[in-house]
């Protein structure tokens, strides 16, 4: 794999993210535990994280609206820099008034962040087609983002304790501050390239004077990305596969898991820790191996998501009906691998499905309608766990992911006309 088919700009784009990540979770580690501290309420703690999601839901719904207006890259430093200054202004109200702070007043700057924060996964995403020069270069891109958004999550939730309990969480927000600062800056690095070197992958280009951006409409504005998912097959199928595997995802949410433990396997939170800490540890190494795969799987990325869905489907299904606390654990890290591919090559297959200036619009549609669905997959997910038991429902998940595959298989027509489509569009 040549190293020049990610560019400079990719870099800065890898490292503003990472550096981004962290702070996300360096934040919200420090501001639960002040409320909790302060409030020994478990329901006001839980409204930070419901405030994300919704906040970010309301973002991606607008964002194609600013996407009309805006470059990419100045979204991303808007939302970098906006990020920074609040953080800023709230840390300096927390450590000014300390036990007065208002928590009506937090929650509505981390609400702001949120929203702010709310663009930048479909800004980020639409972006790396446009840093790659060759269409290699695009899977080894999305496997760096993907191993290096794990590594945050994996590392960052258990040093974020560490270092809260250490530092306290006022010194954390401050440390907080300090990495949103070096985010906004690496970010002044993200330049997107000629458009020669887009067209160069075989990727659709279309001039950037291309009439969906004049003078349209505010609704055609926010439904164009919609409406693309209806029209074109495979974004539909795509979409649809998402939505489904999101459904069941949720069960690695922390009270399901913890469920698991206790019920299934009969231990106590300790094994919690190691089943969270063994499936964050499998999804990095599943990260690592695909990104080694990268010369094999080529652009068999369809095969190879289908090949992902199956074997994480199977695990999750043997997972389920397992007892075994260390067998658990086994299942659990030979997901990630599975679990990986799926992912990795099915945004590809997105980001390869559309035009380079409609495809923002149409992940902001994406990624507000999947934050929508995880909302209501938590609430149903809680709801048949208590019905039918935590067993039966890590089954369900697997069956929905089974499902998924199905609806894959039976829609290959679908992405045998688009590879089609495309071959043609690069040809002429």
């Amino acid at each position: 794999m040549k190293s020049s088919y990610l560019t400079r700009p990719f870099y800065f784009l890898w490292t503003t993210q990472t550096a981004a990540n962290a702070a996300d979770v360096l934040y919200i580690m420090a501001l639960t535990v002040l409320v909790l501290d302060r409030t020994d309420s478990l329901v006001s703690a839980a409204l930070m994280p419901l405030m994300r999601s919704g906040a970010q839901m309301l973002s991606s719904l607008i964002a194609p609206l600013l996407i009309n207006r805006f470059k990419l890259t100045k979204l991303l430093l808007l939302s970098q820099v906006g990020q920074f200054l609040l953080f800023v202004c709230l840390a300096i109200y927390l450590q000014l008034n300390g036990e007065a702070s208002s928590f009506v007043l937090v929650f509505a700057l981390v609400f702001v962040m949120s929203f702010l924060d709310g663009w930048t996964t479909p800004a980020r995403n639409a972006l790396i087609p446009r840093l790659v020069t060759h269409e290699q270069g695009l899977l080894k891109a999305n496997e760096l983002l993907s191993v290096s958004d794990q590594v945050v999550q994996f590392a960052g939730w258990g040093l974020s304790g560490v270092v809260v309990a250490f530092m306290g969480a006022g010194h954390t927000l401050l440390l907080t501050v300090a990495i949103y600062g070096l985010a906004a800056v690496f970010t002044l690095g993200v330049r997107e390239p000629a458009n020669s070197e887009v067209e160069s992958m075989g990727l659709s280009a279309v001039p950037s004077d291309h009439t969906s951006a004049q003078g349209a409409s505010r609704w055609h504005g926010l439904t164009e990305g919609w409406k693309m998912i209806w029209k074109m097959p495979r974004l539909r199928v795509l979409t649809f596969m998402d939505i489904i595997d999101m459904l069941g995802g949720s069960v690695w949410v922390g009270a399901f898991t913890l469920a698991f433990v206790q019920v299934a396997l009969g231990q106590g939170e300790e094994w919690w820790g190691f089943i969270n800490a063994a499936y964050f540890a499998g999804t990095i190494g599943g990260g690592l191996l695909v990104l080694t795969l990268t010369r094999i799987i080529g652009n068999r990325y369809l095969g190879t998501m289908m090949i992902g869905m199956a074997g994480y489907g199977v695990l999750t299904a043997l997972y389920a009906l397992n007892t075994q606390p260390s067998i658990a654990l086994i299942y659990v890290i030979l997901m990630g691998p599975f679990a990986e591919l799926s992912a990795i090559n099915r945004r590809t297959l997105i980001q390869r499905s559309v035009t380079r200036l409609l495809l923002p619009k149409v992940l902001s549609a994406q990624a507000s309608l999947l934050h929508l669905v995880f909302c209501i997959s938590l609430l149903g997910m809680a709801g048949l766990a208590e019905y039918f038991g935590i067993v039966n429902l890590y089954l369900f998940a697997a069956g929905l992911t089974m499902l998924a595959l199905v609806v894959g298989l039976l829609s290959l027509r679908a992405f045998r006309d688009q590879s089609a489509h495309d071959n043609v569009s690069t040809a002429s």
